[in-house]
């Protein structure tokens, strides 16, 4: 099976073409060595960085994301995680909320509350 994808890497945007045959990805159309690095992870474990909201005792809502990559696979445990919390205030950019919340990424506050 061949799968095309659009490297996000850097600014080039390559489109890079890879194909599994037998054991082996063979990987072509990437012009630096970031490209084929980010279609490998895509093709054995993609993972993503989510951004979302979580309540705010006060009602108001706090833009959130977490500190690293997490699976993909799991992004929607993470959004049933996230949907069980509520904050209080004072809280400030850059604040760790929940240490470890998931594949070992922190979920950080990408604002202020107060």
């Amino acid at each position: 099976m061949e799968k095309t994808f659009t490297c996000i890497e850097c600014p080039l945007g390559c489109t890079i073409t890879a194909k599994r045959e037998k054991d082996e990805l063979l990987i072509s159309g990437n012009t630096c060595p970031k490209g084929k690095a980010y279609v490998e992870a895509e093709m054995t474990e993609p993972k993503r960085i989510l951004t979302t909201t979580v309540k705010l005792k006060n009602g108001n809502m706090l833009p959130v994301k977490t500190d690293k990559a997490i699976k993909k696979e799991n992004l929607f445990l993470a959004m049933k995680k996230i949907s069980l919390l509520c904050f209080s205030s004072p809280i400030k950019i850059g604040d760790i909320l929940v240490e470890n919340f998931l594949d070992g990424a922190n979920l950080i506050a990408t604002d202020n509350a107060f």
